[in-house]
């Protein structure tokens, strides 16, 4: 919910927030984590945390939390006396962490396609789609956000609580680490296919498929990963 909500972040903020139902925190988070994947704050930047309250229109309560969820993700520091800092980008860490994502992720879509429910098997074909209209216009702020919400979904109708925590921490470096340098190393109209493949097959209930179509993601993200590195833009 939190995600939807930000497609309609306008001036008009507390009203929209007064009525969306989500929880603050977890408002908080869904913002802050998306200035973070999109570069608007800067890895190794500084920053303070009434400057987030202020940028985000949420209180200071929501806005420690979010943070620490995000410091436990990796995605910032929580520096005493001296700030939040944005932590910087690693491209050999993120090959660590693909070797940690490529053996979960299989499983959850495993479990995906095996547990979803009639409803989730729907909005899988719907965020296939979605990919697919992402890539065919090279919208990469719309990819983002749909694979975003195709990670949620996956976890929820994986049925999962320990996949869920193993994932819960790579998710948002991975999409991070791929905002920051796809325009250098990515194709995005193969990368939004790759992902509709995965989400079709959990659409259709098709175990083997789903875990197929993972492993041909996982290796051009690695693929895309490595290119990247080699690259030197940090």
């Amino acid at each position: 919910r939190a995600w939807r909500c930000i497609s309609r972040w306008t001036t008009e903020r507390r009203a929209m927030r007064d009525d969306s139902g989500v929880p603050l925190t977890e408002l908080a988070y869904a913002l802050l984590e998306e200035r973070i994947v999109r570069l608007e704050l800067t890895p190794g930047e500084t920053v303070t945390e009434q400057q987030l309250v202020h940028q985000v229109g949420i209180g200071r309560t929501p806005v420690r939390e979010a943070l620490q969820r995000l410091a436990r993700e990796g995605l910032v520091r929580i520096l005493p006396r001296k700030g939040i800092l944005v932590s910087p980008i690693d491209p050999e860490a993120q090959l660590r962490l693909l070797e940690v994502r490529r053996e979960v992720e299989r499983l959850v879509a495993r479990l995906a396609a095996r547990n979803a429910a009639p409803e989730e098997r729907a909005r899988f074909a719907d965020l296939a789609a979605a990919f697919r209209h992402a890539g065919d216009t090279g919208d990469d702020v719309r990819f983002m956000r749909t694979d975003r919400a195709f990670n949620d979904l996956c976890l929820d109708a994986a049925r999962n609580e320990f996949a869920t925590a193993a994932l819960a921490t790579l998710q948002p470096l991975a999409r991070r680490f791929w905002f920051h340098h796809y325009r250098q190393a990515a194709d995005l109209p193969r990368a939004a296919r790759l992902h509709a493949a995965v989400a079709a097959a959990i659409a259709e209930a098709d175990p083997d498929s789903a875990a197929d179509a993972l492993d041909r993601l996982l290796d051009d993200i690695a693929r895309f990963t490595r290119a990247a590195g080699s690259t030197g833009v940090a």
